[in-house]
């Protein structure tokens, strides 16, 4: 389990492998000086509810993550997220696309 913490005060525990894809979203949004909402469901430990936070490039974040590989991005997920963060309502965590679930016409055919 990897760690995301915001402004220093919060952190939330992802699997490394969400974790890299928001990374990679969280970047682009931020990148283009674009802030947004980011909500997630949280763990029983931390009570059956949801947690909301508001992404800004004035804010920090830092990634942490358990495993010193960086694990295979999927460029379908990160999409998928991309549209969640440009939508009124913000990033939300989605799940990953399966391969078949993607349209035959954006599948890489192999060489």
């Amino acid at each position: 389990m990897g760690k995301l913490t915001y402004d220093s005060s919060l952190t939330v525990n992802l699997d490394d492998r969400l974790l890299a894809h928001l990374e990679v979203v969280i970047a682009s949004k931020l990148q283009h000086g674009q802030g947004c909402y980011f909500s997630w469901t949280d763990n029983p430990p931390n009570g059956i509810g949801r947690t909301t936070i508001w992404l800004d490039p004035q804010i920090s974040l830092s990634y942490k993550y358990a495993s010193s590989r960086r694990p295979p991005l999927n460029a379908h997920w990160i999409h998928a997220l991309l549209v969640t963060a440009n939508s009124p309502t913000g990033l939300q965590i989605v799940l990953e696309p399966h391969p078949e679930a993607v349209p035959l016409r954006q599948r890489k055919v192999p060489d």
